[in-house]
């Protein structure tokens, strides 16, 4: 592929989008001019052109995406004449080396975004090449076709009347043309047909056509031509290779009619070709390309799709085994190094790749980015494809030099293996894609193999994940309120607010199934608002109705990106202020590893809203090893006691050392004026343990199990479970 190279100084003025435009279309008629075919000087070419690159240009910022202008781009090459190969690939490059560069507006588009958005256009570009030179085949083909029957027409006419007629348009046709007898011996040929084999005209007369049998024919080649020299019909058309006396091949287009004397009976054969040579082998080589990774050389994912459905679908026993890599730590090197370093390593990695799949029934893909798949058939799928593995890893397990650096590559591996037929490709490849981020999960360097229950979890964590934001919208959310009990006198203190999922398909979930999808997919802000407002609403809602003495204060949690949400002051405020409720009546519950080294400007809100008078709560204490020391710095005013303290002290006796540690804890906590509720609390023996040892408050099933908040000024001691 040959473009313009790049020259300092030449860049279009950066201010005129117009002139760096006509400047693209000056370096894309420099690079296709010399191989089209027009009567246009290359100026009048270049304004020709112009239009087409705006074309590409729009399409490259439009608002939805669409590339469907390229392959109008692609057409219009056609219908210009540039049906040589080398325009559509000269082309691709200009488009990929320069259209970015010229018409990209980086502060409306990511770089990234506009190199995909490149890429697709330089696909649909070539589609719409390949379409409508397709297209003008055909119309081509249909031409040949009206002459090959006035050919037929003028050579009966010619053998019934005049042999004059006959041999001018024998001699004069533009296609090759041949008449052979009836037993495929041939008679006639013109000076078309001559030069298509060669050039020398006893290459062909005087052979008989049984002599031009190629492996690649078509099965019904010669039954076609058996019934015609038995009068069976009187044509047939195909497509059909010959090989020359050099051993080159020639593809035709090949038309044979039948020519019948004056009583209607068989006589001779005529031939029609059209040479199709170079057609065929532009068609091949765009359809590597469109099988075929640019970059790596590789299959693409359309080419793997291709084998792997193939390999599904083979019947009689057969297995597959698919390995599918992930680089680990690849947008690392892309971060750091640059994406050109990036690409030089996956062009490394694919070389060792190709290498490590030499046997037979076995190849190597790349789906995309840095993801690449193995594919091996062999009848001990399962052990070949964990040798595939072991291979691909042993592979990458050496360094890789680039600009002088030596790159340390790993990779995770997911293998999918057995029997062909059960699974379709997209349930084989997501199971392969699963795996392969159980084996990233893992630590990565390593393989996995396909755990059907594993998938089932994954699918399910993926439809919750997809499900949450509509779950909200949809109110599938509800509150369990779980009291906080006093342990002096037993009476009720407050209660924690505990979000739960009423799912359609899945019943009522804990908050340990989606509040860490929550986290992951940022869904946990809108959510903890609304469970913060809930519960502030619940709780004014009981001390109007319950003035004599009802749960006056509720607990609610706060996750870590809640914490680093600039809002939480603001929305916390707003929530208490709609809702008339005073901030000595709420406490939010901040876990310990939250704040396990949190510096200022993470503790800075949490300051803001305890000088307000909310409670801050360290939750789970005892499980995040901070420091002791630390606490005297946090702006907390109650330790909330991790339930394995408890458990501790269901075994009779108690186990001193766990009851040493929380009166330690305890006599601290109170030391730094911080009250100390506990988690977990069952039997009335814990109960009363902790209450000697100076807790404050607990909650545990001891008092009642998470319920609906009318449930909680009916609570009494004798409700334990």
């Amino acid at each position: 592929m040959s473009v313009p190279a790049r020259e300092s100084g030449s860049a279009a003025d950066p201010d005129d989008p117009e002139d760096r435009l006509r400047r693209f279309a000056t370096i894309w008629s420099r690079a296709i001019f010399p191989v089209t075919a027009t009567s246009m000087t290359r100026s009048e070419f270049e304004r020709h052109l112009l239009p087409w690159a705006r074309e590409l240009s729009d399409a490259l910022h439009g608002r939805p995406f669409d590339p469907a202008p390229a392959q109008r781009v692609g057409a219009a090459l056609v219908a210009a004449h540039c049906t040589d190969p080398d325009a559509l690939s000269r082309t691709l490059g200009v488009v990929e080396s320069y259209l970015v560069l010229y018409c990209g507006r980086v502060d409306q588009d990511t770089a990234e975004d506009l190199r995909a958005r490149c890429a697709r256009l330089q696909h649909a570009l070539a589609a719409g090449f390949a379409q409508a030179l397709r297209e003008r085949t055909l119309a081509e083909q249909e031409a040949i076709a009206r002459s090959a029957l006035a050919a037929r027409s003028f050579a009966e006419q010619a053998l019934h009347a005049t042999e004059a007629r006959f041999r001018a348009v024998f001699d004069g046709a533009a296609i090759g043309i041949g008449i052979a007898d009836l037993d495929g011996n041939v008679l006639e040929v013109n000076e078309t047909l001559t030069r298509m084999f060669g050039g020398l005209e006893h290459h062909v007369r005087g052979r008989n056509v049984t002599e031009w049998v190629h492996p690649e024919d078509a099965p019904h080649v010669w039954k076609l031509y058996g019934e015609l020299i038995r009068g069976e019909r009187d044509h047939f058309r195909v497509e059909k290779p010959f090989y020359r006396a050099d051993g080159t091949i020639l593809w035709t287009n090949l038309t044979v009619s039948l020519l019948r004397d004056a009583e209607g009976l068989p006589q001779y054969t005529l031939a029609l070709m059209e040479d199709t040579t170079e057609r065929r082998l532009l068609n091949l080589r765009l359809r590597y390309e469109a099988t075929h990774d640019a970059l790596t050389g590789l299959p693409n994912r359309t080419l793997f799709f291709e084998r792997l459905d193939k390999a599904l679908a083979a019947g009689d026993g057969a297995r597959f085994g698919l390995c599918y890599l992930d680089l680990d730590g690849f947008k690392a090197i892309n971060d750091s190094l640059g994406h050109s370093a990036g690409d030089r390593l996956l062009v490394e990695v694919a070389d060792r790749l190709q290498g490590c799949a030499t046997r037979p029934g076995e190849m190597v893909a790349r789906l995309g980015g840095d993801e690449f798949v193995a594919l091996t058939t062999g009848p001990d799928s399962e052990r070949e494809a964990e040798e595939l593995a072991h291979r691909i890893l042993t592979a990458l397990s050496t360094p890789i030099r680039l600009d002088g650096r030596e790159l340390t590559v790993r990779g995770s591996v997911g293998i999918v293996e057995g029997p062909a037929g059960e699974r379709g490709s997209a349930e084989v490849l997501r199971s392969a894609d699963i795996t392969m981020y159980r084996a990233k999960s893992a630590g990565g360097n390593r393989f996995e193999r396909a755990d059907p229950e594993a998938d089932a979890r994954a699918i399910t964590r993926h439809g919750l994940t997809t499900a949450l934001p509509a779950a909200l919208d949809r109110g599938e959310f509800f509150i369990e309120y779980q009291p906080l009990v006093h342990l002096g006198d037993g009476s009720v203190h407050g209660a924690e607010a505990l979000v739960r999922w009423c799912h359609p398909q899945h019943g009522v979930l804990g908050p340990d199934r989606f509040i860490p999808l929550a986290e992951h997919t940022g869904l946990i802000v809108p959510l903890g608002r609304w469970v913060l407002q809930e519960a502030v609403r619940q709780a004014r809602f009981w001390q109007r109705r319950h003035s004599d003495g009802g749960p006056l204060r509720i607990n609610v949690n706060l996750s870590p990106t809640q914490l680093h949400h600039p809002n939480l002051v603001a929305d916390t405020v707003d929530v208490l202020e709609r809702s008339g409720l005073e901030p000595a009546a709420l406490c939010l519950e901040v876990t310990e590893s939250a704040l396990i080294g949190a510096d200022e400007d993470l503790l800075k809100p949490l300051r803001q809203l305890a000088e307000m008078g909310v409670d801050i709560a360290l939750d789970d204490f005892g499980t995040g090893y901070s420091n002791l020391a630390n606490l005297r710095r946090l702006p907390v005013s109650i330790l909330k006691l991790d339930r394995s303290f408890t458990q501790g002290m269901q075994q009779h006796p108690a186990d001193p050392v766990d009851l040493k540690i929380v009166e330690g804890i305890v006599s601290l906590a109170h030391s730094l004026e911080l009250a100390v509720t506990v988690e977990g609390v069952e039997t009335g023996a814990q109960a009363e343990q902790l209450r000697e040892l100076g807790c404050d408050t607990a909650q545990g099933w001891y008092y009642a199990r998470p319920g609906a908040p009318d449930r909680i000024h009916a609570l009494l001691l004798a409700d334990a479970v």
